[in-house]
């Protein structure tokens, strides 16, 4: 927008008039009177280039202000911009705030908490050095080749040692056929999610690397197919129960449940427990009041 060419600004106004009243006619001007006219002159045209350069220079919303003010219209005619976006709360034309801007849904205290153990137990996961081995012979007179040994503890398990009563076992004595191993940790995983404040599960032993017999505790588990389950406690203590009174009965039982369910093939267990399951697959045996022994079959290729 440019300015009128011929605007008269305030200081040039006793100028422009010199220029505009008639001249008295009594002969031509003095010398004076002309140099005056010719520099009103010359004046009023500096002025008008200075006011087109201004008018390049001012802001459009300046400009918008002094058009409305020759127009007559005074403050209140001033033109504003208008809005580029309008934002909603609600239904109606243009975006709403929530699509723009996606408000994320509150987390919990019990929320936060879960996420904080799962990222915790990922992290405690240990790794496994997984091998398919060949698990050959009988559980009483075999032996395992290329066995996977289990870690001696995780995130849902320890290993007790049933020779010192200590914890944790020999990584000697935890090696299994890989479809153990996975049984084993599948089982304590799922039965953890089931009973989140059930201690971890208390493994025994497996097998020996290689095989073959463990003659200062067992006759079996010599091919990689069996292991030991102690009990869980009452008093939630990791370690092996040494009396009846210290087994937690109901969490045992979800304990046999579950590794049915994995597909063992038998699992023995005391008389005095009172565990039971399937007939031929959970069956009462002496010796086995503080722990179950549960063996699994031989994995077809």
């Amino acid at each position: 927008m440019w300015l009128d060419a011929e605007l008269s600004w305030f200081r040039e106004a006793p100028a422009v008039a010199a220029v505009a009243a008639p001249l008295p006619s009594f002969g031509s001007p003095p010398g004076l009177v002309a140099s005056r006219v010719r520099r009103a002159a010359w004046k009023q045209r500096r002025e008008a280039r200075r006011a087109r350069a201004t008018a390049v220079a001012l802001s459009p919303a300046v400009m918008l202000a002094i058009a409305g003010l020759r127009s007559g219209g005074g403050p209140a005619s001033v033109i504003e911009d208008p809005p580029s976006l309008e934002l909603t709360l609600g239904a109606g034309p243009g975006p709403a705030l929530h699509e723009l801007h996606p408000v994320p849904r509150a987390v919990g205290a019990a929320d936060l908490e879960r996420a904080i153990a799962a990222k915790a137990k990922a992290a405690a996961a240990p790794a496994i050095d997984w091998h398919h081995a060949d698990s050959l012979g009988l559980p009483y007179d075999g032996s395992l080749i290329d066995g996977t040994q289990l870690p001696v503890r995780g995130p849902d398990w320890v290993t007790w040692d049933p020779v010192t009563d200590s914890s944790p076992n020999l990584p000697r004595r935890l090696y299994g056929n890989e479809h153990t191993i996975r049984a084993i940790v599948a089982v304590t995983a799922a039965y953890r999610r089931a009973h989140p404040k059930a201690p971890r599960v208390v493994i025994g032993d497996i097998s020996r690397e290689g095989g073959g017999p463990m003659w200062d505790e067992h006759v079996s588990h010599q091919n990689g197919l069996d292991v030991d389950v102690y009990l869980p406690r009452l008093d939630r203590k990791l370690r092996a129960p040494v009396a009846e009174d210290q087994v937690n009965r109901r969490l045992g039982q979800d304990l046999v449940d579950r590794f049915v369910a994995a597909g063992a093939k038998v699992i023995f267990v005391g008389y005095s427990t009172g565990l039971h399951g399937p007939a031929g697959v959970v069956v009462p045996y002496p010796g086995h009041e503080y722990h179950m022994h549960v063996r699994f079959p031989r994995p077809t290729r």
